[in-house]
């Protein structure tokens, strides 16, 4: 009798409908939490790419010039201590392509260009390219993991 209740368990499980993955809605919902980032940053400082930011154990970062990932922890005492060095900082992605996986997941890849502005005037601008995986979470799509990497001055 149990193995009837669990195969019928099984087969409604099965039958229930899914919700399909529309690849157009995830790329739309992924490039304006982009957007959202370059317009939070660049109006808000660094410290506001930390709203954009995948806090659980799993995230991690390999930023430009490191050759291993980074916890969050980690990336957030470095950000924390370069923000307050920066007066303004100007993001524009050069290109950005982003592949669903599924209705939770997506990955990246892009050229992003940015320009900082440091307390003393002095602006330093670099292109970066980066790839990375983001996730849908109640909040809002977060950056989950990925790399970038320096390929110069503008």
């Amino acid at each position: 009798m149990k193995t009837l209740y669990l195969i019928l368990i099984l087969v409604m499980i099965g039958c229930s409908p899914k919700e399909e993955m529309n690849p157009v809605a995830v790329v739309r919902e992924v490039r304006a939490m982009f957007d959202d980032y370059e317009s939070s940053v660049e109006r808000d400082g660094l410290m506001a790419e930390f709203a954009y930011l995948d806090s659980s154990e799993e995230f991690f970062w390999v930023p430009p010039g490191f050759t291993s990932a980074l916890s969050y922890d980690s990336v957030r005492t470095i950000v924390t201590q370069n923000a307050s060095q920066m007066r303004s900082i100007t993001l524009a992605w050069d290109t950005l392509k982003i592949t669903p996986l599924s209705r939770t997941a997506a990955v990246y890849t892009g050229i992003l260009r940015w320009t900082v502005e440091g307390t003393s005037g002095t602006k330093t601008p670099a292109t970066l390219i980066e790839t990375g995986v983001v996730v849908r979470r109640h909040d809002g799509w977060k950056l989950l993991c990925g790399q970038s990497r320096n390929l110069g001055q503008n």
